[in-house]
């Protein structure tokens, strides 16, 4: 299978800054807790310096060829041990400190995340894939603490150190010590930087095959009925390992390119390191230097090359960070395609009054959804839309909660253009029982209680028994701490229907939307719950999207809608004597309902029908 080109572009320095910008604020949120850290590193690094000096001065003491008498160099060897402890400690002192710094920079990032999540509009939700998002927001918030941790406290000391030692070298042993070491370092670097640069395309690659493989994974687990139904488990397990094979690999030219980047970083530094120890014994041979003095420069050149072996690492993983954060700080750049205007202030419900004036709406260019919708809800009174499938009547609640802002037209509540104020105030002003209830995966207690989490137990269970569920909750094992599962799964339709009821019962707001409320209720559970909504819906503007014709005999006024437009409008008997397209749907209704109550008669008489043998089986008819 081909690779897709990558989706994003390739990484570049301004990029990069932006990314680490992007973090500026959460550090300087703790900015003395940074500059007590950074004060640790510096004096670690001050200690871890002395070292070899300490150890230059223990040699030169126990050199017999200098010193007719050997004595033990106490100061010396305290002063070593002083020197590790004390690097050591500040070291230790330093993580301790910035630890809050980093998990609380992970934390306010995720959340911001979080929440900027659900400020985009309902279309970034329809459009995303779960898994994947969910992974990139993981290796980001991941990549976020060892950027922070690996910058400031890898990267940064190293370069102090490298500098450190160059001029120790220059000062003490002249250029030709402290040239090796700058070139040695250069050469290093710059390897590092371009073989490293070159290497990122095949962990972007990983990271895009590995978000994909992800989302295949959930996506098919979500689903998991659907794929017992039609017995595709092979067919699901051959696309994941597609994307898997994709994933392996870019994983594979990732680990060979960084075995050619260890190899050539390890070249360098044993050229470096060669060299330096040549200069230094050739200056022991010459009576130039001390056996302390090649003890010291052997020590510093471990000193400097082992953190910069590992500062290729660390640059590596760090432009990896990086490139993991990238897509993370991607979703804060989405901007909300509905968004409050600056100062708009909260919706005052007086009556209820619910108006649609001229509305025209199109999810794209090429669809057009509805087309110069007006109506108006009085306030108190029911109205129920209806008509055929695609004919606009779920949009309307996608408007009237303002997902999505109308195009032509407006939505007023009590003439308040809902564009006006504050999607807050508008949803909390507006209880909806949608036609398919995604429940989250904790008990129904939770469930119901979500409406309102300050409600007391009190109401939550009177809300239940409104709904006619309080008696099927009491009969669990658990009752109301039943977990119902992913998205409400091991609930029935009806079960989770009547919860979505509870639910916006324990609301109590002045504007209710029923969005085909009552499709997963058998007649007997339909006729008690309808009852419960006529008695909640009577004090409260209502609007009613049906598909069964049967539940809005009762409403104020009926809407007919048959291609984004109101074709029909009256009560139930004034549509009947129109003759039109309501009246052509009562009839198909009414068909359909008879033939039912038919076979339910006939089922219920036992032997209505003719019995026919299993195939195979034996005839076991009476001779």
């Amino acid at each position: 299978m081909r690779p897709r080109p990558a989706s994003h572009p390739p990484p570049s320095l301004p990029r990069d800054w932006k990314a680490i910008r992007t973090l500026l604020p959460y550090l300087w949120e703790h900015r003395w807790r940074v500059g007590l850290a950074l004060a640790c590193l510096l004096l670690a690094k001050g200690a871890n310096v002395a070292v070899p000096w300490m150890l230059k001065g223990v040699v030169d003491a126990l050199d017999a060829s200098r010193r007719p008498e050997v004595v033990l160099p106490v100061a010396f060897l305290l002063g070593y041990g002083l020197a590790r402890l004390s690097a050591s400690l500040f070291g230790e002192l330093r993580d301790a400190i910035f630890a809050r710094v980093t998990q609380r920079s992970i934390r306010r990032v995720a959340l911001q995340v979080f929440r900027h999540l659900h400020r985009l509009s309902l279309r970034f939700h329809l459009e995303r894939q779960t898994g994947g998002l969910s992974r990139d927001i993981e290796r980001g918030t991941r990549g976020i603490s060892f950027l922070l941790s690996f910058m400031l406290f890898n990267i940064l000391p190293t370069l102090v150190e490298i500098a450190l030692v160059a001029g120790i070298l220059l000062v003490a042993y002249g250029a030709g010590f402290a040239g090796v070491t700058f070139l040695t370092v250069t050469a290093y670097i710059a390897f590092t930087l371009a073989v490293t640069e070159w290497r990122m395309q095949f962990r972007r690659r990983m990271n895009e095959m590995d978000s994909r493989a992800n989302t295949r994974a959930i996506d098919s687990l979500l689903n998991y009925e659907t794929v017992k139904y039609f017995g595709n488990e092979a067919y699901e397990a051959r696309r994941y390992d597609d994307q898997l094979a994709a994933w392996e690999e870019a994983a594979i030219r990732n680990q060979t390119s960084l075995s050619l980047l260890n190899f050539g970083q390890g070249a360098i530094i044993a050229a470096g390191l060669t060299a330096l120890l040549w200069m230094a014994a050739d200056g022991v041979v010459a009576g130039a230097l001390t056996l302390g003095d090649l003890v010291l420069i052997n020590a510093y050149l471990l000193q400097l090359f082992i953190p910069m072996n590992f500062l290729g690492f660390v640059y590596r993983e760090i432009k990896h960070a990086l490139a993991d954060m990238e897509r993370m700080f991607s979703l804060l750049d989405r901007e909300p395609e509905v968004r409050d205007r600056p100062g708009a202030p909260a919706l005052v419900v007086r009556r209820g009054e619910v108006c649609f004036r001229r509305v025209s709406f199109g999810y794209g260019p090429d669809r057009r959804i509805l087309h110069g919708v007006d109506f108006e809800i009085p306030a108190g009174q029911k109205v129920a839309v209806v008509g055929p499938s695609g004919a606009g009547k779920s949009t309307l609640v996608r408007l009237l909660f303002r997902f999505y802002d109308v195009q032509e037209g407006a939505i007023l509540i009590d003439g308040q253009d809902i564009r006006e104020v504050t999607q807050e105030s508008l949803r909390a002003a507006i209880g909806i029982v949608p036609q398919d209830t995604v429940l989250f995966n904790d008990t129904i207690y939770y469930n119901i209680a979500y409406a309102r989490p300050e409600a007391s137990r009190e109401e939550v269970e009177r809300a239940a028994r409104l709904a006619q569920l309080h008696d099927f909750i009491a009969g669990l094992p658990q009752g109301y701490e039943t977990v119902v599962g992913e998205r409400g799964l091991k609930l029935s339709g009806g079960e989770k229907q009547r919860l979505a009821i509870a639910r916006v019962i324990l609301k109590d707001p002045p504007i209710l939307v029923f969005d085909e409320a009552t499709s997963a209720l058998d007649s007997r559970a339909e006729r008690a719950i309808l009852q419960a909504l006529e008695s909640l819906a009577r004090r409260r503007t209502t609007l009613v999207i049906a598909h069964r014709l049967s539940t809005v005999v009762d409403a104020h006024r009926i809407l007919v809608m048959d291609r984004g437009r109101i074709v029909e409008r009256g009560t139930h008997r004034q549509l009947l004597d129109q003759g039109g397209l309501y009246a052509h749907l009562w009839s198909l209704q009414q068909e359909e309902r008879a033939l039912e109550a038919e076979q339910e008669a006939e089922g219920g008489a036992g032997g209505g029908g003719a019995v026919l043998p299993c195939p195979g089986a034996p005839d076991q008819r009476p001779a």
